[in-house]
């Protein structure tokens, strides 16, 4: 099996303009690209073709009538999508479905055993992308539409979601809240937008247990942050014993984000990294894929996403 990591990184995701002062601007791609390059990290790595996601794979966990009504909002030359926080410009569908393809490019490398595992640099982020509705600043759950197609096509059945973002991932929680092959688990700052991610919401029907949310205080930092994946996540995947694992690699809990008031540093984010490569080492043959999702600061974002690529890039421990 190969032990080479991929990753997703692409000027092509500095195209997604979300106007003056909006947090979730293009310079966050930018300065990641410009940092793992410089780094030569990215030269370590195996550069993944853009790949553009249709209707198809879309619809995997969207309504057809949101993929079009994404499409046609921005032809008409307005850039508000669903909500006020989530904008837009005549770019952004074609960026979001390069997002959600490149990902699921990426994983599909991962899953056939051609590359062991890897990363993402993806924006518009995609957590709190519901079925029909943008919000959040996503437009597609690119996590979400990953996890659906690798089970759809790759012959996987359960599948790991990992939310470290400090913001609850209300939309890849609804997603598959009834499923029981996909466990989402989160850990984030609570109270926070959007206000979901309660420890009292473990799925729904069928899917009553592959829900775990970890709500932590304004003022965690790394021992809190760390200790709901050791002490929480690892059981749980040892009973659960995924297939595949996928992050949602907020950047966000970052002491110097200007979004939450989580204290997290960035060694954390390694440490956080390796535990989830133990786990997947131990069930999932290794095949573990992180995308990018939050993260606002850009020098602690650039200084994670560095962090982060290094532990993946790391031997197996």
């Amino acid at each position: 099996m190969s032990d080479r990591v991929g990753l997703v990184l692409d000027p092509v995701f500095e195209r997604h303009v979300t106007g003056p002062g909006h947090p979730e601007r293009p310079e966050r791609a930018a300065r990641i690209r410009e940092r793992l390059e410089s780094s030569g990290l990215a030269a370590r790595c195996v550069r993944v073709p853009l790949e553009e996601a249709d209707e198809a794979l879309l619809t995997l966990v969207h309504d057809r009538d949101y993929v079009r009504r994404i499409r046609e909002t921005c032809e008409r030359g307005r850039t508000v999508l669903d909500t006020e926080d989530t904008t837009a410009c005549p770019e952004s569908p074609r960026v979001a479905r390069l997002a959600a393809g490149s990902l699921y490019a990426l994983c599909r490398e991962v899953a056939s055993g051609h590359l062991a595992r890897g990363f993402a640099v993806v924006r518009p982020p995609g957590h709190h992308a519901e079925r029909d509705v943008a919000m959040g600043f996503c437009m597609y759950n690119n996590v979400a539409v990953a996890a659906a197609a690798v089970r759809a096509h790759h012959g996987i059945e359960r599948v790991a979601i990992v939310d470290w973002d400090v913001h609850h991932g209300n939309g890849s929680q609804h997603l598959f809240e009834d499923d029981p092959a996909v466990f989402y688990f989160s850990v984030h700052q609570w109270p926070l937008y959007p206000g979901t991610g309660r420890a009292t919401e473990r799925g729904r029907g069928a899917g009553v247990g592959a829900t775990l949310n970890c709500p932590i205080p304004p003022g965690s930092g790394d021992d809190e942050y760390l200790a709901a994946l050791c002490d929480r996540w690892v059981p749980a995947m040892r009973e659960f014993r995924p297939e595949f694992v996928l992050v949602s690699a907020g950047f966000d809990p970052h002491a110097a984000d200007p979004l939450a008031q989580l204290r997290v540093t960035t060694p954390a984010f390694a440490e956080a990294t390796r535990i989830v490569r133990q786990i997947a080492d131990r069930h999932a043959h290794g095949r573990v894929v992180s995308a990018l999702e939050g993260g606002y600061d850009l020098d602690a974002l650039a200084d994670c996403a560095e962090t982060h690529l290094q532990a993946m890039l790391a031997p197996a421990v």
